[in-house]
């Protein structure tokens, strides 16, 4: 054979080669003959391979599942889909596998969640973004108090997150890049900031249980946002004008002992236009000129805290915008003013018996910083719970016959007979004859607990009278808020869309409670200031004037801001005056640190 006639029988050989090849033949054959082939890469993918991808796919999975069963409308889930791109990105980032990522991704947004659950079962308040940039010793020793048992299971749970992320280490075989992690971080976080811009949470969402983690990074935005553009305080822009220096505290006549009453939960029920009452039952709500007054709060449904800041130092929780809810906590070393402040100037020994744990939101801090030299918490009165209001009126009648004899005393009371919740019967053998008016279960015994707190009181004036018949003392009460179930028999005809819609534009109907003057060998001084309806701010005004107090410069100015807004304070010219307000204390030194 000739090297011509071999070559061409090569070629030949090599076309018959390639015409036999699957590309060469039709479709049909083509794919048949592709099939074994995948089926033996399918098969080819030994166990730890399926392993691995499920493992990758379960974070995002469980996710899925919490984001169906935490998250209530669909920004809220859109909030959560961009918080959970954004973490695992920023774990990425750091770590570059991608199954760690979601494994410790999911461990804190389990965490998170629990911790969330945790505070609301106790408080009616979840954790938000405020409780990271504000975070104090007395936060801790509460959390230790009030739930001894956290530390456990918390333990137990970043136990096994640390055990499922160290074998997510070991199996994950994926890399990706730092710059795509980061980049896919960065956008989810820019489309997460412009949605909570948009659409942001409010106040009341705070007390509602659900929405953990979108509430969490929406408010994170909301918070930085609002800290970036004027701190914890809104004072509003520098002003030429000053208060003026105080004088010497020179009052024309003996100042009466005052006792400042927080009724828990407490307003005129006769508002919901549905419910039976007792007979005489509005009586309660009257004051000694019989005068029926509302106090317009500033919280619905729970927050104490909110309008015992209000009567102690006369200023707005709204002051403080998304760091609301934290106020006494930051409220504490730096607000230097007040009612507590202003009566010891005058003389006024202070004390505050207070129903609850001192280290509860920083209250003892915060009082004692607005003035209450003698703060007694559940620790102090020796208690391991809540106590029916006449232990506390009691305690109050001791201290009174202990230390009158220094000058007049100044006590902040509170009561708790109608704390929260309603659906069972609390101290029944309070109320041997109570006949229910026939509401729901809830607002019966919430009327019962009413009818406690006002024989406990009517005994207290009583006592007073009879036990130091030649002490004047003046008595303002007042609620701190509607009960949580108000909302819904104001207006019973309204969607619970539609309750949000007046709780977001702070409807007064929704947060009127009520506040009464009397007094025990006394006639109140000034009722002027003590206009038919007052923002809660405006009370420590009333009480001052009511006793014959002498104003400080704050005070008078003030009152002057009353004036003008006829009872409106921080609503008052959509804001500015409780701006120039919060300025002018800070410039007088009264307000520091801000």
């Amino acid at each position: 054979m000739t090297t011509r006639e071999a070559s061409s029988s090569e070629a030949a050989a090599g076309r018959t080669v390639r015409d036999a090849s699957p590309k060469s033949q039709p479709g049909a054959a083509r794919r048949a003959a592709a099939a074994p082939r995948m089926l033996a890469a399918w098969r080819g993918h030994d166990a730890a391979w399926w392993w691995r991808a499920a493992a990758l796919l379960a974070p995002h999975l469980a996710a899925l599942a919490v984001l169906v069963t935490t998250e209530t409308d669909f920004i809220a889930m859109a909030a959560f889909v961009l918080a959970w791109v954004f973490l695992n990105g920023v774990v990425l980032a750091v770590l570059r596998r991608p199954t760690t990522a979601g494994v410790a991704a999911l461990a804190l947004v389990l965490v998170l969640i629990r911790l969330s659950q945790l505070k609301h079962e106790k408080l009616w308040l979840t954790v938000d973004f405020v409780d990271l940039m504000i975070i104090d010793r007395d936060t801790a020793r509460f959390l230790l108090k009030a739930l001894p048992a956290l530390a456990l299971p918390l333990a137990g749970l970043a136990a096994a997150a640390a055990a499922l992320t160290a074998l997510a280490w070991r199996i994950d075989r994926i890399r990706i890049g730092r710059r795509a992690a980061a980049l896919g971080s960065a956008v989810s976080l820019a489309a997460l900031v412009a949605l909570a811009l948009a659409f942001p949470t409010g106040l009341t969402e705070d007390f509602l249980a659900g929405n953990y983690v979108s509430k969490f990074a929406r408010t994170g935005v909301e918070a930085v946002h609002e800290y970036a553009q004027h701190g914890y305080l809104d004072a509003g822009p520098a002003l030429d004008e000053r208060l003026a220096a105080d004088t010497a505290c020179t009052p024309p006549a003996k100042l009466p002992h005052i006792i400042l009453l927080h009724d828990e939960s407490s307003f005129d029920i006769t508002a919901a236009p549905t419910v039976r009452v007792p007979p005489d039952y509005s009586r309660y709500f009257r004051s000694s000129d019989g005068m029926a007054r509302k106090l317009v709060v500033e919280g619905s449904g729970g927050p104490s805290w909110f309008t015992e800041f209000n009567v102690l130092t006369g200023l707005s929780a709204h002051s403080y915008g998304r760091f609301a809810t934290s106020v006494t906590r930051i409220a504490a070393g730096r607000v230097l003013r007040g009612l507590p402040r202003a009566l010891a100037r005058c003389g006024y020994t202070t004390f505050s018996l207070y129903p609850f744990y001192g280290a509860f939101l920083g209250s003892q801090a915060f009082q004692e910083t607005a003035g209450i030299a003698h703060y007694r918490d559940m620790a102090a009165l020796g208690t391991t719970s809540f106590e029916p209001d006449h232990f506390y009126f009691d305690r109050a009648r001791e201290i009174v016959g202990r230390e009158r004899s220094r000058g007049p005393l100044f006590l902040y009371v509170y009561t708790v007979a109608n704390h929260f919740p309603w659906d069972t019967r609390l101290r029944a053998p309070e109320t041997p004859g109570w006949q229910a008016p026939g509401n729901g279960a809830d607002v019966d015994d919430y009327l019962r607990r009413q009818a406690m707190t006002a024989h406990d009181y009517a005994v207290l004036l009583a006592r007073l009278r009879q036990e130091f018949p030649d002490d004047a003392f003046l008595i303002v009460r007042y609620g701190d808020h509607q009960p949580e179930f108000a909302t819904r028999i104001l207006e019973p005809a309204l969607g619970a869309a539609e309750v949000a819609q007046h709780l977001q534009a702070a409807d007064p109907r929704y947060f009127a409670t009520y506040y009464a003057i009397d007094a025990v060998n006394f006639s109140p001084a000034d009722l002027s200031p003590a206009l038919a309806t007052i923002d809660a701010p405006y009370l420590p005004l009333v009480t001052l004037a009511a006793a014959g107090v002498p104003l400080d410069a704050s005070f008078a100015e003030q009152k002057r801001i009353l004036q003008r807004c006829g009872g409106v304070f921080y609503r008052c010219n959509g804001g500015t005056e409780a701006q120039r307000f919060n300025r002018l204390l800070m410039d007088a030194g009264l307000l520091k640190g801000f």
